[in-house]
C-alpha cells in the first residue's frame, strides 16, 4: 500500500505517505527543462480546483531524462513557484527508474506497469527509442508520467508523459466523489 513509504522533501525531512491518507494524489515525476515543463501550469490548475476537496499533488523532480532536472531541491522549487506559480508540494529530487530508483516509485510501477497512452505518447516513444532509451517493461519513460492514487491508496491509473494534467479532471472529479 502506498501508505507504507516515506519520502523526502526538499529539505531533506522523511515525510511519511500515510500523512496523505483520504486523499486522492497526482503523482508526477517532473523536470524544469523539459518539453513537457509547461505541464506545471496545468498541475496547479488541478491542484487549485480540487485541494479543498482533498486533492493532492505530489511533485517529484527526476534528473535522470537528459538532465533536465538540474539544479538542487531548493533551486527547482523556486523555478517552479516562480515561473510556474505552484503552490502543491515539491519534494527532493529523485530516481524513478534503475538501481537507485526510490521505493514509492519501484512500487508504483509494479501497481500500474503501463501508463494510459495516446496517439503523442506513440511518437514519443519512438523518438525515445531511436535515442537508445528503454521504451519497454514498466520503467518511467520520460519526464511528466503521472500516476493518480485513490483516497484508500490505491493506484487507479498511470498516464504517459503526453497527458496534459486537464485531461485527468474527469477522473480525478470520479475518485474525489467516491
Amino acid at each position: 500500500m502506498i501508505y507504507d513509504y516515506k519520502i523526502k522533501d526538499i529539505e531533506g525531512n522523511e515525510i511519511p505517505m500515510d500523512t496523505y491518507k483520504g486523499k486522492v494524489l497526482l503523482i508526477v515525476n517532473t523536470a524544469t527543462g523539459c518539453g513537457f515543463t509547461p505541464q506545471y501550469e496545468g498541475l496547479q490548475k488541478l491542484y487549485d480546483k480540487y485541494k479543498d476537496s482533498g486533492f493532492e499533488v505530489l511533485d517529484f523532480p527526476s534528473n535522470q531524462f537528459f538532465e533536465q532536472a538540474p539544479g538542487d531541491n531548493a533551486e527547482i522549487s523556486q523555478f517552479c513557484k516562480i515561473n510556474f506559480g505552484t503552490t502543491f508540494k515539491t519534494f527532493g529530487k529523485i530516481d524513478v527508474n534503475g538501481e537507485n530508483a526510490d521505493e514509492l516509485y519501484k512500487f508504483l510501477k509494479t501497481e500500474a506497469p503501463k501508463a494510459e497512452e495516446d496517439e503523442a505518447s506513440e511518437g514519443l516513444y519512438d523518438k525515445l527509442s531511436k535515442m537508445g532509451f528503454n521504451t519497454k517493461g514498466n520503467d518511467i519513460k520520460w519526464n511528466f508520467t503521472k500516476f493518480l492514487i485513490d483516497r484508500k491508496g490505491n493506484v487507479d491509473a498511470r498516464f504517459a508523459p503526453t497527458y496534459e494534467p486537464e485531461r485527468l479532471d474527469e477522473a480525478i472529479k470520479d475518485l474525489l466523489e467516491n
